[in-house]
């Protein structure tokens, strides 16, 4: 005999009108509520209008006075700087979050109040990174066979060994280099520890490029010496026979590598000025977002908002209060 339970149809019938019963309160209530709504606008019409009017003109007046400027500088850090970059500029982000404006006056700033938000991320040039440096060639390859390219050379660790790097920063206002950009690349370039490398760098650099100079002269002297043998022997009667292989050709490609080394060289001095080196700068682009150029906008909406918020907590208020004197 069987156990399971007998379902009746007129349960479910009753269950699914009871469904419908609801469905149609829930709409009836969403209705009324709506309409109620609409009653609420047309009763207090003059007061939103006073408000819409009062918010287009505040607004109006934020957006005349709102001069939001940001401001950038491309810069490479030299000498194994770039975590000494990024800790000095989260540095400054810091102090700018706790509104310590007499740390930023003792860098310089003039109207510190009026600098905010100080950022720096690096120039991703994946190609710029592997050029000439096989080992970086390897470096990359390797981590991607285990993990997806574009995450490989967005990740922190690598884009941090690239050579360029982007410090942006916003002012309330127009400003100058005399204003913010020059207390800023002061501040990342004192360092006595960098700047000892830096010198010692640069006296290498030297040093390299004056034993090239020698080894260049040498090079000529002995060109010039094969240059004077072939003239002479083209002029005599006798018939001169030359080795191929003499290493003529490999001292005509050393010579040009090393004068491609020497102006590597010198870019080098030109780079190595300064510890953290900034190549280019924009200034005083103006910031634009929604929020910032639509005030006149946002503030009539937010007025009327807080107002139907507090007519709806009211309402709210008195119908609990009339449950619980019918009570």
């Amino acid at each position: 005999m069987s156990t399971s339970p007998q379902t009746n149809p007129n349960d479910q019938e009753i269950d699914l009108s009871e469904l419908s019963k609801r469905i149609s309160d829930f709409l009836q209530s969403l209705i009324d509520k709506f309409f109620d709504g609409i009653l609420f606008l047309i009763r207090n019409k003059i007061t939103i209008g006073i408000l819409f009017i009062i918010g287009f003109g505040f607004g109006y007046y934020l957006d005349s006075r709102s001069e939001n400027y940001e401001n950038q500088i491309i810069v490479s850090p030299n000498f194994g700087s770039t975590d000494y970059l990024y800790s000095k500029i989260g540095l400054i982000e810091a102090k700018i979050n706790e509104g310590d404006t007499v740390f930023l006056k003792q860098l310089g700033v003039q109207n510190p109040k009026n600098f905010s938000n100080i950022e720096i991320e690096p120039i991703l040039d994946v190609y710029r990174f592997v050029n000439n440096n096989q080992q970086n060639f390897e470096l990359l390859k390797l981590m991607a066979e285990d993990g997806d390219v574009k995450k490989i050379v967005e990740d922190n660790l690598t884009s941090k060994n690239y050579m360029y790097h982007m410090i942006t920063y916003k002012t309330k206002g127009k400003t100058t280099n005399e204003m913010t950009l020059n207390p800023i690349m002061n501040f990342l370039n004192q360092s006595e520890y960098f700047s000892k490398l830096q010198k010692e760098y640069i006296n290498n650099v030297q040093a390299k490029i004056q034993a090239n100079d020698n080894t260049i002269q040498q090079i000529n002297g002995v060109l010039n010496q094969f240059s004077n043998t072939l003239g002479s022997s083209q002029k005599s009667d006798k018939l001169v026979y030359y080795n191929e292989n003499t290493q003529l050709n490999d001292v005509i490609k050393t010579k040009d590598e090393l004068i491609k080394e020497q102006g590597n060289h010198r870019m080098d001095l030109v780079n190595s000025d300064r510890i953290i080196k900034d190549s280019s700068f924009t200034l005083n682009v103006e910031s634009s977002s929604f929020l910032s150029e639509n005030k006149k906008i946002v503030m009539p909406m937010l007025l009327i908002g807080m107002f139907i918020i507090f007519g709806a907590a009211r309402s709210f208020y008195r119908r609990q209060l009339a449950k619980r004197n019918l009570a």
